[in-house]
């Protein structure tokens, strides 16, 4: 039998030349800096006359060898590349936005109607900052922002874990549930609660093609895996089945809240201010992207999960390196605080203004005092942090505040407080009278907690000092802040942008976007052999429409 005959080899491939247009091709540094930075054209990737080296080229045009016409060697050709495209297009579509990007709900009404309305009307998603506030602002808010976004899809409140107050956190939840917001992001939880289980199945339904459709589009901020995973995964049946029997969600609602992961937005939170565990994002993204495929596969839904970066995001290479890790979003929150619409006072945000990036440290987190948390802050300007740190310690070591020798109670009094512990516990009884009686009498009878509840009234009003501008009390200002706030003042120096009063929360969306598709060129330009100069990979900032 004849043995078959060998396959032809494949035939060449007919060599393709690009042929020039208005601009020539770009060799030598100064011209490839010119045109690596034209993005949002095609650039095509050519070799140099005589094979020197490969240069780039926008415009013209490509095509087989003519006689007599002189073109170059094309290597192959990049697409245009806009910053609508970074990340994962489903995001947009999910929440109607036009850019992969979040301005984060800073607590106290920091991030302001104002700041996420403009989010908003730019095609950006922002989340008011409910945490801190009393239940009356933040339905005020919320009502204001559902009447004048006109039934836009791209904006949303935070509700903030509260384990000393689990009634506070459920109302937040049904006010964002009555007002029909579309999205909520829940931060600083370490387990799934009610109320985030309740926001995350109430108005599941069928759609017409029979893909389940949510009435609330939960966000999850998260900082570690074993926290994250909860989130990943379908609602727990008790918890559903509690909600169920006490007619806060339907038998339907129950039923397709097995089929869907909590969250199909799952912010990885790196080292930011506020709430943070200060792990970096090259470590913590990719673990919970795998941990995102892991329980994907094994719940094996319809539809994929979101996994969007957030902390350290200060400038344009810190978000083009957070995409390039494969972040579907990005969340920024220190920057935004130093923003024009932002809630907090001028004199706070000229502090924020001279800070570096080594101008942060961590201090005891007010809603969470007794369980030792902690958050970042501030700490150039302002001796928040020590003062903050020492009254923990004294609730850490005593049983009351009688225990508490009486030298130290009279530097308390006299440097931290400002007036006597019997007038800071007044105030306290007056507060607490209002939000929630049952935390008093837990006081009455536990002296250490009464002690707990009085050190709590300064690190709440820092806060607040820092957001109203009390500058009497300016080193006493609590300023939630990540080192992404001193990289941005490096990056912003010398533009428009240095100024406090023109950091507009939009603009600084914008310039951070368009320099992470410049520097995502750029990237892409280097990776394909062209001589990129130094110089293409620092993005300057600029007025965008």
């Amino acid at each position: 039998m004849a043995s078959p005959r060998p396959a032809a080899p494949p035939a060449l491939a007919a060599p393709v030349l690009w042929y020039p247009g208005e601009r020539p091709a770009a060799f030598t540094p100064a011209e490839i800096l010119s045109t690596a930075v034209v993005i949002r054209e095609a650039v095509h990737l050519v070799t140099a006359p005589a094979g020197r080296g490969t240069g780039i080229a926008v415009g013209g045009s490509t095509g087989p060898v003519v006689p007599g016409r002189r073109g170059l060697p094309l290597l192959g050709t990049l697409p245009p590349l806009y910053p609508e495209w970074l990340g994962d297009r489903s995001f947009g579509e999910a929440h109607g936005v036009r850019f992969p990007y979040v301005a984060g709900e800073m607590a106290g009404g920091i991030a302001t109607v104002g700041m996420v309305s403009a989010m908003a009307r730019a095609g950006m998603l922002g989340f008011f900052g409910a945490a801190g506030l009393d239940l009356e602002r933040v339905e005020r808010a919320v009502a204001e922002l559902a009447s004048g976004l006109g039934g836009r899809p791209n904006w949303g409140v935070n509700l903030i874990h509260s384990p000393g107050e689990p009634m506070l956190e459920d109302r937040v939840a049904e006010i964002a549930l009555r007002h029909r917001v579309p999205a909520v992001s829940a931060s600083a939880f370490m387990a799934l609660t009610p109320a985030v289980v309740k926001v995350a199945a109430r108005g599941l339904r069928r759609g017409p093609q029979g893909r389940i459709l949510r009435g609330t589009r939960l966000f999850a901020k998260v900082s570690r895996p074993e926290v994250a995973g909860p989130f990943m995964t379908p609602a727990p049946e008790p918890l559903v089945r509690a909600l169920v029997e006490r007619g806060q969600l339907t038998e339907d609602e129950a039923e397709l809240a097995a089929r869907v992961p909590v969250a199909e937005d799952v912010t990885v939170e790196a080292d930011s201010g506020g709430h943070t565990d200060n792990r970096p994002l090259t470590v913590l993204l990719p673990a919970m992207l795998a941990l995102r495929d892991e329980l994907t596969a094994v719940h094996g839904y319809d539809r994929g999960i979101r996994i969007g970066a957030a902390g350290g995001l200060g400038t344009p290479a810190a978000v083009a390196g957070a995409f390039a890790l494969g972040a579907a979003y990005v969340l920024t929150g220190s920057v935004n605080q130093a923003a024009r619409e932002s809630g907090l006072s001028d004199d706070a945000k000229a502090m924020l203004a001279r800070a570096d990036v080594a101008d942060v440290t961590m201090a005891p987190a007010a809603d969470m005092f007794e369980l030792g948390v902690k958050l970042q802050v501030l700490r150039r300007g302002t001796l928040f942090a020590g003062r903050a740190a020492l009254l923990y310690e004294l609730y850490r070591d005593h049983e009351s505040w009688e225990d508490i020798p009486p030298g130290q109670r009279a530097r308390v009094e006299q440097d931290i407080l400002r007036t006597s512990f019997d007038a800071v516990w007044a105030e306290t009884v007056r507060f607490w009278e209002q939000r929630d009686p049952s935390r008093l009498r837990k006081a009455e009878e536990d002296p250490r907690d009464r002690m707990a509840l009085a050190f709590r009234w300064y690190l709440g009003m820092s806060s607040r000092w820092a957001v109203s501008g009390h500058t009497e009390r300016r080193a006493d200002y609590q300023v939630w802040c990540g080192p992404a706030m001193g990289a941005f003042n490096r990056w912003a120096a010398d533009s428009f942008l240095a100024d406090p009063g023109r950091r507009d929360v939009v603009q600084i969306a914008l310039n951070l976007l368009e320099g992470a598709a410049v520097l995502t060129r750029a990237h892409q330009l280097r990776s394909h052999g062209v001589a990129v100069p130094a110089a293409a990979f620092a993005f300057r900032p600029r007025r965008l429409a």
